[in-house]
C-alpha cells in the first residue's frame, strides 16, 4: 500500500463518511482533502461493512492491530510522490510511516543470461519495425469472470493496436479458438512467467493496462509508460484514484454503467486504450509521468529523498534500541 490509500482509508474511516452516501458509486468529499472525492465502492468489501463476518474481516482486523503495535511503517514509495498524504499521516496518526521507494530502483532490472525468451524476442521485432505496444496484465490474485475475459479479448484485438498480454492460465479464462492466430502479427499472449519491469522498461512498450496493484504502479512510473486503470480488489481502487486524478498518469477504463466496479465492453475498452496510445490525453500522461519517473530516481540516487530516510529510519530505530537498554 501507498500512504495515499493508508491515509484516506483512516481518515473516511474517523469521519465516517461511509455511511453518508445513498448509494455505492455517489461520491463524498474526504473532509481532511477537500479536493478529494470517493465513493464507497472504492473500498474493499471489508472496509465497507463494519459487521462483516469472515476470513477476509479477520485478517483485515488482525493487520489493523499489528499495525497499531508496530514501531512504523516502511512504504515503497517516494516523498516527492506523496507528500502532502505522507505528512499528513505523521502529523496525525501512529505508529510513523517512512518513504524509502521506488524499491524497483534498488536494483538494475535483471537481463537474460540464456536465450531471449519468445515475448521479449517479439518486442524487440516491434522496436525494430518503430511499434508501440501496450502491456496488459492484472497480476496473480485478481479474478476476472469468463465474460469479461471474453470483452478483453474482443477489445483487444478490435483496436488494432500492438498488445503483449500476459493471462494466467485457469478455468473459464481460454481465449476463443483462432484468436491468437487472428492478431499474431499484432498482439501476444503470454501465459508463461515475466518480467514485468523488463517489460516495462522496454522502449517499445508505451502504455500499460494495469490493475493498479501498488507494486506495478511503482514500477511503471520508473520506467515512465501511463496508465489504463482498472482495478479489481483490495485498495486497487484507491490506486486509481491516485493515478488518474491526483498525479495524473493514467486514464481509467470506461465502464457500461459509469460505475467503479461496473462491467466493461469491448467498446468502451477499444476506445480507451486508443486513446492512451494514440489519443491527446495519452500524450500528457506521457509527460507527467516522464516527470515522475525523474523524480522517482533522483529519490532514490545518493542524498535523495529515500535515502535520507532510510538512514533517519535506522538511526531513529538504532536510538529507540539504546533507549529500550538503558
Amino acid at each position: 500500500m501507498n500512504c495515499y490509500s493508508i491515509t484516506l482509508s483512516r481518515a473516511v474511516g474517523e469521519c465516517q463518511l461511509l455511511g453518508k452516501p445513498q448509494s455505492d458509486d455517489e461520491l463524498f468529499t474526504v473532509t481532511p482533502f477537500p479536493w478529494i472525492k470517493l465513493c464507497r465502492n472504492d473500498f474493499d468489501e471489508t472496509f465497507r461493512f463494519n459487521d462483516h463476518k469472515g476470513p477476509h474481516s479477520e485478517f483485515f482486523m488482525d493487520t489493523v492491530i499489528a499495525t497499531s503495535k508496530s514501531y512504523g511503517i516502511v512504504v515503497n514509495s517516494f516523498y516527492e510522490l506523496e507528500s502532502v498524504f505522507l505528512d499528513y499521516w505523521n502529523q496525525n496518526y501512529n505508529p510513523r510511516a517512512w518513504c524509502v521507494g521506488p524499491l524497483c530502483l534498488a536494483k538494475p532490472p535483471s537481463k537474460p543470461h540464456q536465450e531471449k525468451p519468445t515475448w521479449l524476442q517479439w518486442l524487440d521485432q516491434k522496436l525494430s519495425e518503430g511499434r508501440s505496444v501496450l502491456y496488459v496484465a492484472f497480476g496473480t490474485q485478481a479474478e476476472i469472470p469468463a465474460e469479461q475475459f471474453r470483452e478483453i479479448a474482443v477489445g483487444l484485438e478490435k483496436s488494432n493496436l500492438n498488445f503483449l498480454w500476459v493471462v494466467r492460465t485457469k478455468p473459464g479464462m481460454e481465449l476463443e479458438e483462432g484468436f491468437e492466430e487472428r492478431v499474431k502479427e499484432k498482439g501476444m499472449v503470454v501465459r508463461e512467467w515475466v518480467d514485468q519491469r523488463v517489460i516495462l522498461e522496454h522502449d517499445s512498450v508505451k502504455g500499460f493496462l494495469s490493475h493498479c496493484g501498488w507494486n506495478s504502479v511503482m514500477e511503471s512510473i520508473c520506467a515512465k509508460v501511463p496508465i489504463l486503470a482498472w482495478p479489481m480488489m483490495a485498495e486497487q481502487h484507491l490506486n486509481a484514484r491516485m493515478v488518474v486524478e491526483e498525479v495524473k498518469i493514467g486514464l481509467r477504463v470506461e465502464t457500461v454503467d459509469g460505475t467503479v466496479r461496473g462491467f466493461v465492453k469491448w467498446e468502451g475498452l477499444e476506445k480507451m486504450v486508443k486513446e492512451l496510445m494514440e489519443g491527446e490525453m495519452g500524450i500528457n500522461l506521457s509527460k507527467n509521468v516522464k516527470e515522475l519517473g525523474d523524480m522517482a530516481r533522483k529519490a532514490m540516487e545518493e542524498g535523495g529523498s529515500s535515502g535520507k530516510t532510510l538512514d533517519l529510519l535506522v538511526n531513529d530505530v538504532v536510538c529507540a534500541k539504546k533507549r529500550t537498554i538503558t
